[in-house]
């Protein structure tokens, strides 16, 4: 029998700059790091010490911005007038912006976090209202964007430039939603269960979800969480299996 047929390898990227202690291994081991700006956490000197990590590394590096809720790391949704929401997000970017000018380093994309990046991928009007402040102010920058969601749908109508991300150490629910961190399953910490769902996504271009659901995938970037307690288990094993 043939072995099944590859699709092209996606990028390998991570959440950095959140005060996790293993940065500076993980970047050894990724493509592209998407690094915390201020609003659920970070500050220009974390963001300073990831781009001399990226640097040192070869890593491409964006923005991660989120609702300004340090408290509750960013994974509480809020309701913001349209206003506010992109104040918040204006001072983040900027923040992120100023420290990489300083650095000499260009901002590769966005990716919002936590919360806003779920509530968008599930609200039309939230994901218009991002990607239409995006259209204003960053037209040239990809957006990271889940496959099958509501922001997904409003890049592509709007014509701005984006990459399709699936987690891979995050459970799914059948909706091509994530699974809520409360839910069994939501988080992949295992070597096993990771490598499994990677191999899904890189060998049969599908994702099972919880409840057992065969859903074709597409991915130009996957992500593994800089915070998840097994990465450094799983990720040097996967990098050298898949990607090496």
């Amino acid at each position: 029998m043939a072995p099944p047929k590859r699709i092209k390898l996606p990028e390998i990227n991570c959440d950095l700059g959140e005060g996790c202690a293993n940065d500076s291994e993980v970047f050894s081991l990724i493509d592209v790091a998407s690094l915390a700006c201020g609003g659920h956490t970070g500050s220009a000197e974390s963001i300073d010490s990831s781009l001399q990590l990226a640097a040192r590394f070869g890593v491409k590096v964006g923005a991660h911005p989120s609702y300004a809720d340090k408290e509750n790391f960013g994974r509480l949704s809020h309701s913001l007038s349209k206003e506010e929401l992109e104040y918040q997000l204006d001072e983040q970017l900027s923040l992120f912006l100023h420290v990489c000018r300083k650095n000499g380093v260009s901002m590769d994309h966005i990716k919002f976090h936590g919360a806003l990046y779920n509530d968008a991928a599930a609200s039309a009007s939230l994901a218009d209202t991002l990607t239409s402040y995006l259209k204003k102010n960053y037209p040239a920058t990809p957006v990271l964007v889940p496959p099958h969601s509501m922001m997904h749908l409003e890049v592509s109508k709007k014509k701005l430039p984006f990459r399709l991300e699936v987690f891979a150490d995050r459970g799914y629910l059948k909706s091509y939603q994530l699974a809520p961190r409360s839910q069994q399953g939501a988080l992949l910490t295992s070597l096993s269960e990771v490598a499994t769902q990677v191999t899904q996504i890189l060998e049969e271009g599908i994702l099972t979800s919880l409840t057992g659901e065969k859903l074709p995938i597409q991915a130009d970037t996957l992500c593994f969480h800089g915070d998840n307690p097994g990465i450094m288990e799983f990720l040097p094993q996967l990098r050298k299996r898949f990607w090496k």
